[in-house]
């Protein structure tokens, strides 16, 4: 068990401090504390993330997400000690996808290229042909040759919303992400009724009739850089509200209302991204656990379908 911390400890000085002593980089998502956020060295979507943890030169990835996202930097890093601040810090979404039943669903549907969403396992990446993020979804899938049937999953809804943009039909694993499945169609439009000059944007794994309302739908980096950018001065955001702490940082001259879920519960946060804390961060860096680790063959074979969508990525951004 963690010594204690100390309650008068400056954190930020004493992780800075880690970082030189062990040679370690500190990623985190945009869904994570403000605290956690203005100390990380990279803050970005999944897409970003993974991109960083592939370049990165550092001996210690820290990786202030949750755990399928450390297991990513752990496959494209074999070599490196990659710690989380909670290995509870899960993802409804990869929960919903057992590895067994998506082997399964896969059987039943052979000749299908399987595309599946980062947020799933090593275990569902290994069984995977390509990784995809929201954010290169889109190019992933026109990367398959029309007429090539394909299998996508786990998330349903960003699964349909990519089917309507690319008009490529595709088998969808019944899967959502409790925090983008709960928004308020009608809470949103009473939001609109107060604010009828605010913009909604929405990130795709929201359900069809939230999307339907939005303005403008993008990966978390995509809305990120749209609010920062578009002349409007007020947004409702559809999506973790983690990412309104950087969007305030970027344009403290406009206002950005979090969409209301379906219920008086705080159920539009995520409950595995708010497991982290500063206090977490700073005791893995100090106590080096707990480590994320991959088994082989699994590292090794999803590891062919991530360095798939990086290649795609980097075509596509070419």
């Amino acid at each position: 068990m963690s010594t204690p911390v100390q309650a008068d400890l400056d954190l930020f000085a004493e992780i800075a401090e880690l970082k030189k002593k062990l040679n370690a980089v500190l990623l985190a998502h945009y869904y994570q504390e403000p605290d956690i956020q203005d100390v990380a060295d990279t803050i970005g979507d999944s897409l970003q993330l993974a991109q960083q943890a592939k370049k990165t030169a550092a001996d210690v990835i820290v990786f202030a997400g949750v755990h399928f996202m450390a297991e990513t930097a752990k496959i494209l890093n074999p070599e490196k000690l990659v710690l989380v601040p909670d290995l509870d810090a899960g993802c409804s979404l990869s929960e919903s996808c057992p590895p067994d039943r998506f082997k399964a669903f896969i059987d039943a549907h052979p000749g299908h290229v399987v595309i599946s969403y980062i947020n799933c396992s090593a275990a569902v990446k290994a069984l995977s042909d390509m990784i995809c993020t929201s954010s290169n979804a889109e190019a992933v899938i026109r990367s398959v040759p029309p007429g090539k049937p394909i299998i996508f999953g786990p998330d349903q809804n960003l699964g349909r919303f990519l089917a309507r943009k690319t008009g490529r039909s595709m088998v969808l694993w019944p899967g959502a992400c409790v925090v983008h499945d709960i928004f308020s169609e009608k809470k949103m439009v009473q939001l609109k009724v107060r604010y009828p000059d605010a913009r909604i944007v929405a990130h795709p794994e929201c359900t069809e009739r939230v999307l339907a309302l939005a303005d403008f739908v993008g990966s978390t980096s995509a809305l990120l850089k749209h609010v920062t950018e578009s002349p409007e001065r007020t947004f409702i955001i559809a999506t973790e509200p983690g990412i309104i702490h950087q969007m305030q940082k970027k344009r403290p001259d406009k206002v950005f209302i979090p969409a209301p879920p379906d219920s008086g519960c705080a159920c539009n946060e995520c409950p595995h991204m708010k497991l982290n804390t500063l206090e977490k961060v700073y005791l893995c860096m100090r106590d080096r656990r707990p480590e994320v680790t991959v088994e082989e063959p699994i590292r090794s074979r999803a590891l062919v379908a991530i360095e798939r969508m990086l290649e795609i990525s980097a075509r596509a951004a070419g």
